[in-house]
């Protein structure tokens, strides 16, 4: 099944994506990526996801634990949490593939109270493991629409229900639940990341953002942290670093502009929060970008 996956995908991204490899997001939840060569570091605080690598290999980094993974496996994040990732094998014979289907919280808490499924509170936001053949034969339906809008227009929401229930109901399933629970701690930490997404530019007072949640200062700092690894402030700080790399790789703002874009009012602490996460000053981004 997943060489058949692997057929569908390379003829659809063939007929359809740059020499550069870029990334696809071809319908709503469901993006392909292509990489033509091994990649460098990519900083993201990335949002509850499941990715089928097809092909090639990967290294994701959070914190000191490294995860490697290649063809036949699926990666896991059930929160947002910061990651460094890196493409470690692709070339233009072989590009790495691989598909990213957004998980979506609502659709997994209705499917659990029809399963009845118990979630689990303990488990760990990202986990590897080999590719369900339910889920690659669903993720194989929602390829062959990408062809046919009509049908898509039709079939895609339920190919997405039927998607999310067969990781519910495999390997992933324990993990996934959590997303899932209605009113749990997952998704009252979703509440408030949503804020800090939107208005990381702007001062947030903890205690805005621990009443979004429902729950008190202490307890939203000790759940805030469990489920993202850092605190509030430092996920805050870490969306305006990453907000402010892509201004100047992408669009060329000076390393001064985009610092104040992302609501710095310091170049120099941002010149010295930007270094410590990245490893070398603004300056040197702003000027590759130019």
């Amino acid at each position: 099944m997943t060489d058949t996956l692997l057929d569908v995908v390379r003829g659809y991204i063939d007929s359809r994506t740059a020499a550069d490899g870029m990334a696809l997001a071809p319908i709503a939840g469901l993006t392909i990526i292509r990489a033509l060569q091994p990649s460098g570091l990519d900083h993201a605080i990335t949002r509850p996801l499941v990715c089928l690598v097809l092909q090639g290999r990967k290294r994701v980094m959070m914190g000191t634990d490294i995860f490697t993974f290649g063809a036949g496996d699926s990666l896991l994040i059930t929160a947002d949490v910061p990651t460094v990732s890196q493409i470690t094998e692709a070339s233009g014979e072989a590009p790495y593939i691989s598909l990213v289907i957004d998980l979506d919280p609502a659709l997994l808490t209705e499917l659990m109270e029809e399963m009845k499924a118990v979630p689990v509170t303990d488990a760990a936001p990202i986990r590897i493991e080999p590719t369900d053949t339910e889920v690659a034969e669903a993720v194989l339906r929602l390829m062959r629409l990408l062809g046919r809008p009509a049908s898509a227009a039709v079939l895609h929401a339920s190919l997405m229900r039927e998607l999310h229930y067969w990781l519910l109901a495999g390997r992933h399933g324990p993990a996934i639940s959590r997303l899932g629970w209605p009113d749990g701690h997952a998704q009252r930490i979703a509440r408030a990341v949503t804020v800090l997404r939107t208005e990381f530019h702007r001062p947030l007072p903890v205690e805005r953002l621990a009443g979004v949640a429902g729950m008190s200062v202490s307890s939203f700092h000790q759940h805030f942290r469990k489920q993202t690894s850092l605190t509030p402030l430092q996920f805050q700080k870490q969306l305006r670093l990453i907000e402010a790399r892509r201004l100047m790789l992408g669009e060329g703002a000076s390393a001064s502009s985009a610092a104040f874009s992302v609501g710095y009012e310091s170049v120099s602490q941002f010149s010295r929060e930007y270094r410590r996460l990245f490893g070398l000053p603004p300056a040197r981004d702003a000027s590759v970008a130019c």
